[in-house]
């Protein structure tokens, strides 16, 4: 049974007991009438309470509900956004110090000599300057690939 439906019934019930206590002349001058009519004003104040929270409750769940469908969205709007960023930058470990370094793919294919520095210990983690018979060139998984590596610190 929804909860819609017991409220409507608990208060039906509720009123009914008040009206049996009128029908019956149940009334404040016995104990026992006091006594019945304090209980039906309790029970009725209670349905009431129940009802209020109920409502309440049905309004949370409407606006989690929202929350969670706008989350939703940013969420998959954040990712899609992280995905295409990863794929715009290499990540490599510093051969130094081990930490990790990021820098733009196009690098990569830069025609200019290009020299990335650790931002922690300032070694050379990637160049592509010919040194002597030496290439240095890195493929875009962030692994080396080159036929022979120099005394160069950073590789």
């Amino acid at each position: 049974m929804e909860v819609n439906a017991i409220m409507t019934n608990v208060k039906e019930r509720v009123a009914y007991l008040h009206g049996l206590t009128k029908g019956l002349n149940v009334n404040e001058k016995t104990p026992e009438g006091k006594v019945i009519l304090n209980i039906i004003d309790v029970l009725e104040d209670m349905a009431n309470d129940v009802q209020d929270i109920h409502m309440v409750q049905q309004d949370l769940e409407t606006y989690v509900e929202t929350l969670d469908e706008d989350l939703n969205e940013l969420e998959e709007d954040f990712y899609e956004e992280c995905a295409n960023v990863a794929d715009e930058f290499v990540e490599m470990q510093c051969p130094v110090c081990h930490e990790d370094v990021s820098f733009e793919s196009d690098i990569l294919d830069s025609r200019e000599e290009v020299e990335v520095t650790c931002p922690h210990c300032r070694s050379v983690v990637y160049d592509n300057i010919i040194d002597g018979d030496c290439v240095y060139e890195i493929d875009r998984d962030g692994e080396y690939d080159s036929h022979t590596y120099s005394e160069n610190p950073g590789l």
